[in-house]
């Protein structure tokens, strides 16, 4: 809890193309709006405790006449366990928002198939790019990745979450840009020596933009 009060000083350096913090996305907004309700829900429970210790140096003796179990039972109990039960609910409630619902109008699918050092992915079409991945802006895209040789993990911070590439698995998450524009993309989970290499582009096009990127790329190959 100490850290996330002593953190806040620092937010204005939580920027840049690999930011969490500057959604660019519905999924990446949800994200971000879960990491400000935890902190503050977080505060208010460092601020209470801070408030009761302050009391105690400045006013000796000022809960003498509280039973002990009542401190338990409202300041050990009720109190953080409201807190904590809101942020539970508000955090379930949100994650269901990120789920890939495969009946989703307009939806657009591409597989990303991550291996030791790189990204390619893969179109409905048939089409494949390396390391940059072509996506509609506006519209809801699942990503499906591929397991291959070892486990990576594919994330974009300012479209949405990340989620594990597992040999043998397909695993899938859903993205959406609000706005045409370039976004970083990194392999988040250590995969070996070239780990810091597995980066992509993810490029966000106008629908006929989209097009004409992709009529670019040959079938199986860049």
């Amino acid at each position: 809890m100490w850290s996330a009060a002593a953190s806040l000083p620092l937010l204005s350096a939580c920027s840049g193309p690999l930011s969490t913090l500057e959604p660019a996305g519905p999924a990446a907004a949800s994200t971000a709006l879960l990491w400000w309700v935890m902190l503050v829900g977080a505060t208010a429970i460092f601020v209470f405790v801070l408030a009761l210790v302050g009391l105690a140096f400045l006013k000796p003796g000022i809960g003498r006449d509280v039973p002990p179990k009542r401190w338990l039972v409202w300041g050990g109990l009720a109190f953080p366990g409201v807190v904590l039960s809101a942020l539970l609910v508000f955090a379930l409630l949100t994650g269901e928002r990120l789920l890939a619902h495969p009946d989703t109008p307009g939806l657009f699918t591409v597989e990303a198939h991550p291996r030791q050092w790189d990204w390619r992915f893969r179109y409905e079409d048939g089409r494949e790019s390396a390391n940059v991945l072509h996506l509609p802006a506006g519209r809801p895209v699942d990503i499906r990745v591929v397991g291959s040789d070892v486990i990576h993990a594919f994330w974009v911070p300012r479209l949405g979450g990340k989620i594990d590439a597992i040999p043998g698995h397909v695993n899938t998450i859903r993205l959406q840009a609000d706005r045409p524009g370039t976004y970083g993309g990194v392999c988040a989970e250590f995969c070996g020596v070239g780990h810091l290499d597995m980066q992509f582009r993810v490029v966000a096009h106008e629908p006929a933009d989209l097009e004409a990127a992709l009529a670019t790329l040959e079938l199986g190959g860049q």
